[in-house]
């Protein structure tokens, strides 16, 4: 028939749906707060019912700007949305056993929609709780709201504050992703009529797919603001955005340092493990918040550079624009591995 799925497309579908009964074991989504008083970070991990991880603690700092106390009670989704996701499962099952690609295609499309309304929602709520304050709060700014981030990273008086998905959320982007890989090759089989290329046309848009994905959740390097970010390492504040650096982490993170020392020693403290960093990033001299990646770059050291917290060293993006440094002062120049030979003396 001309919109009946494939016997592989119907297990794929069939295994998505099945896929987000990890919500009921797993968190869904999770917020971390990093500060220099809490350089660990504390975590809320948000489940499809209810509430984990250091809430208490976070309950008890928000106190002191006039939020409200974080409760399962504050969230009336928690009642229905266990029945939301068994209706999603229970529908991809239908779709798996009848075959009818129109159904898949309606399944994606209320999916789609069921998950802008969670983050519409979301967002909604995040507004109205960092705005609605206590006006007898023991800290107060006028005009500040604390409204956390949707998704990424937001910046809250002295806390680095991350939104992303946990790992019962990514199962079920993850179960999202397949069964629009699914309608996809099935779609296009069905337009091309290649029926003998299903299942290297299927192993090609997922990879494709998951790939796009994973390079999605990449994090950015974020301009450093000079008396407003700290160092992560040392806790300084940042004042001179002609020096300093960035680590990327896989899953968003972004570690500001006030100088290449700092970094060196974050590293070589094992702070954060070599497999999660995505990227290292060292600021270019000539170009305040200007980034370029360690291993590419060209490093000049020099008493006369006066950086933040003494390494006394600069990054260019450019060989020429290094050795002119090195003719204009008493400098040494070096690459990557030079300096953090140097540095880590």
């Amino acid at each position: 028939m001309k919109h009946q799925l494939t016997v592989a497309s119907r297990i794929l579908v069939a295994f998505a749906s099945g896929a987000l009964i990890a919500v009921f074991f797993l968190p869904a989504w999770r917020i971390d707060l990093f500060a220099p008083q809490y350089p660990e970070g504390l975590t809320m991990n948000i489940w499809i019912n209810g509430l984990s991880g250091q809430v208490d603690v976070i309950n008890g700092l928000n106190h002191y700007i006039g939020m409200r106390p974080i409760t399962v009670s504050m969230f009336p989704e928690f009642k229905f949305l266990p029945y939301v996701v068994g209706f999603f499962m229970l529908l991809g099952m239908i779709v798996a056993v009848t075959g009818n690609r129109k159904f898949l295609f309606a399944y994606l499309v209320l999916t789609g929609i069921g998950g802008l309304m969670a983050m519409i929602d979301f967002f909604l709520w995040g507004k109205k709780y960092g705005s609605n304050l206590n006006p007898d709060a023991p800290i107060q700014v006028p005009g500040l709201t604390y409204q956390p981030p949707l998704l990424g990273h937001k910046r809250i008086l002295n806390f680095d504050a991350y939104s992303f998905p946990d790992v019962g959320g990514w199962v079920v982007i993850a179960a999202g992703a397949l069964a629009f890989t699914v309608w996809f090759v099935e779609w296009y089989k069905n337009r091309k009529r290649k029926n003998s290329s299903n299942k290297n046309t299927l192993a090609a848009a997922s990879v494709i797919l998951f790939t796009f994905l994973l390079s999605s959740c990449s994090a950015k390097p974020e301009p450093f603001v000079a008396g407003k970010d700290n160092c992560h390492f040392c806790k300084m504040g940042l004042t001179d955005t002609r020096f300093g650096a960035e680590i990327l982490t896989k899953k968003g993170k972004v570690f500001k340092f006030d100088d290449l020392h700092c970094l060196i020693a974050f590293n070589k403290a094992g702070s954060e493990k070599e497999d999660n960093i995505s990227r290292t990033l060292a600021i270019d001299f000539n170009k305040p918040n200007t980034f370029v990646d360690v291993k590419e770059a060209f490093f000049v050291t020099s008493p006369e550079l006066k950086s933040p917290m003494g390494s006394n060293t600069a990054a260019y993006s450019t060989k020429a624009e290094a050795e002119a440094a090195v003719k204009n002062q008493d400098a040494e120049q070096s690459n990557w591995n030079q300096l953090i030979g140097k540095l880590s003396e």
